[in-house]
Parts: structure tokens; sequence; C-alpha cells
């Protein structure tokens, strides 16, 4: 059956004082069909917030990745997904067979067993990390001097790029990926700071290459030389915003949840609470397609809303409490089928070492400010918190 009476509610922006998920999410998943929606600058798009139904609309060939589809959802003119003329090699927004060539010559960097090898330099590098907080004092704040640095410094390490430039990529980020707080300009300014020095980090390896992943790349050819910068920028980005967002949040269940201590199943666990890339899966509808029992025409958005998957509770059982017993395996905190997030090894890595190494190393850390009054960040694509105070 299909619905002709769709629930209208306002976009889903993240407000002060409203807990994420927002409880509207139950809201509408108890709504038959999907929940219809307007983003900021008036377009319709579909809300989609049911586990079965994301993971079918990730899945469906009549819906596409592609932003030069007509009706395809961006929160703004710089936010989203950005088409191939403006950033060639942005991956993400292809549909196959396109996108297939970019995962075949990425995947073999981010297996289990190669990411398992990096092990030891990840864990160098949290050991670092902690014994410079140690040695600054008994206060520091988690997310600036832990969360953020360690996936920059992983990721700048994997791709061959120097640690000093990490403030850079730092500060270029947080501008992309903020919505109210920076302007078109702004981002598009940073977008083309990153663009420029990724290119140039290409024009360097291709003459001096090294152990590095964008050497690699390069030999083998499969990725054109004009699509290694928007390659790069997209891996740059997701390899440590997100990553840094899901351990400062990781930190703040585990100390407020302390029997989990320990237990690296907090890790999986973790990834699905919280949900950080939310808004992220942006589609439209290349063919008439029904989702739901709803009726979606070709040209309109769809956003499979990834927190309110995570949070079904016809998926999970008791979605709202933290349990890493559960088997969470089967979350959508990195996507799913073809677009499914490409570090996700990596990711679950560098996890599992930062909350072990933190508890083993300062076992009785603890908030320095009341958990309600944690800095969370309202301005972004991205859900995280802005600054983690801890003492011990």
């Amino acid at each position: 059956m299909t619905h002709t009476d769709p629930m209208v509610v306002d976009f889903p922006l993240r407000k002060p004082g409203v807990p994420f998920p927002p409880p509207g999410y139950a809201d509408y998943r108890q709504h038959e069909g999907l929940v219809l929606s307007h983003l900021p600058n008036g377009d319709r798009v579909w809300l989609v917030t049911r586990h079965e139904d994301v993971r079918s609309v990730l899945t469906n060939s009549k819906i596409s990745s592609n932003p030069a589809h007509e009706g395809f959802p961006n929160v703004g003119a710089t936010l989203g997904v950005p088409k191939q003329d403006r950033i060639p090699g942005w991956f993400v927004g292809m549909d196959s067979p396109e996108h297939d060539r970019f995962r075949k010559a990425l995947i073999p960097e981010f297996t289990v067993r190669r990411v398992k090898a990096m092990r030891p330099a990840i864990e160098q590098t949290v050991e670092k990390r902690l014994d410079d907080m140690l040695a600054a004092g008994n206060t520091a704040d988690l997310v600036a001097d832990f969360a953020l640095p360690i996936p920059s410094l992983v990721i700048s390490a994997l791709l061959g790029v120097p640690p000093s430039d990490r403030d850079f990529f730092e500060s270029r980020t947080r501008t992309l990926v903020a919505i109210q707080s920076s302007t078109d300009q702004q981002r598009e300014a940073a977008a083309k700071d990153l663009l420029r020095y990724v290119g140039r980090l290409v024009e360097i390896k291709s003459k001096w290459p090294g152990d590095d992943l964008v050497s690699r790349l390069l030999a083998t050819g499969a990725i054109a030389p004009h699509e290694m910068p928007g390659v790069l920028m997209l891996l740059l980005i997701a390899g440590h915003e997100t990553t840094a967002n899901n351990i400062a949040l990781g930190v703040v269940t585990l100390l407020t949840n302390p029997q989990w201590i320990g237990d690296d199943r907090a890790v999986e666990e973790t990834l699905r609470f919280h949900s950080v890339a939310d808004l992220v899966s942006l589609r439209v509808a290349v063919e008439d397609v029904e989702i739901a029992g709803q009726l979606v025409k070709a040209g309109e958005g769809i956003i499979p809303l990834v927190a309110a998957a995570n949070h079904d509770d016809t998926a999970f059982e008791c979605p709202h409490r933290f349990d890493p017993s559960r088997s969470a395996r089967h979350h959508v905190a990195f996507g799913y089928g073809v677009h499914q997030c490409l570090g996700q090894n990596l990711v679950r890595m560098e996890m599992e070492v930062t909350y072990r190494k933190l508890f083993e190393r300062i076992p009785q850390l603890e908030l320095a400010v009341p958990l309600d009054g944690l800095a969370v960040k309202y301005d972004g694509v991205l859900y995280g918190l802005s600054e983690l105070p801890v003492r011990w």
C-alpha cells in the first residue's frame, strides 16, 4: 500500500538542550511509510528512520549517491557531497561502476591484515600523547589533547603527511563540517586549501615515492593524478574527524558506565550508540521507487538517518541503553552496501587502543565538569564534543 499522507517534520538539525538522537526519531519510526521534511533551502526530502528501510535504501539501485542528479539533497551550498567537476575523485559521490574502481584500489590499504600491522605504530602514537598529557599536569581537554591528535597523526602517517601539518588539517576540516559557524565562502576557502596541499603532496610523492598510501596508489595507476587530491582529501576528513568524535564520546560513556572499561566490545556498542555520522548518507531517487510503502518519485531527495536506524528497537533491544554485551555488528554507523566505510577496520583499531591505553595509564580519570555541562557540537554535520575537560 502506498501512503499518500506523510508525516511532515522540521529538518533534524541538532539543537541545544535536545538529546541525541532526538526523541522525535522514535515517533518517526512509528509512522507508516516515510517522514517528509524540508532542507534549509526549502527543498523536500524524505527521511528514512527504520533500520530495515535504511539498509534497503543504501543498497537500492534506483537510489543514487551522485550529487549531479537533480533533486540531490544538500544542507548548504558547500556542505554535503561535492560534484566531480568541483572535486574530482570524491568517490562517495559516485555510483557503480565508477565508484567500484576507487574502492577496488583502496581496499588493500584497509584490510584487517594491513590494519593489524599498523597496531604497533598506533600504540606508540597513543602512548606518546598520554606521556605528554601526564607530563603537563593532572587535567586536560581530552578532545584537543587526545581524541583529535591521535586519528589525525595516524591518517597523516598512513598518507605520508608530515605530523607538523596536523593543525592545518584539523582547522580546515572543522571549518568544512560546521553548519552555522562557517559561511559558504569560508568552507570553500578551506576546501581549496586542502586540495592545494594534497595536490602538492601528490606531486612530491610522484617524484620521491615512499612507503605510504599515496605512493602505492600512484604506483598502481588505478586512480588518475587529477583524481588523487579529491581521494586524499576525503580520506583525511573521514580519517580523523569521525574517529575523534567516537573516541571522545566513548570515553564519556565508559566513565559513566565503568563496568565496561577494559571490554573491547565497548567499541562496537559505542559506534552504534552514538552514531556520529547521522546526516552523512545523502541520496536521491533516479527512478520512482517504493520505500516502506511510500512512493518516492524520481528526483526526490532521501536521507537515511543513521542514528534513527541504530536506535530502532526492532533491530536492537532497549537501544537507548549502552550494552556492549549485545550483538551490535549489524549497526549502520559505517553505512551499508557498496558505500560502507572503507576505513572501518582502522577506526575500530584506533578506538580499541585509545580506550585500553587511556584507562590503563590513567585509571583514576574522571570528568572535570558535570555530564550535562559538556560542550556538545550542535553546529556540525557530525555529532561530537568540542571539549572534554578531565582530571586525575
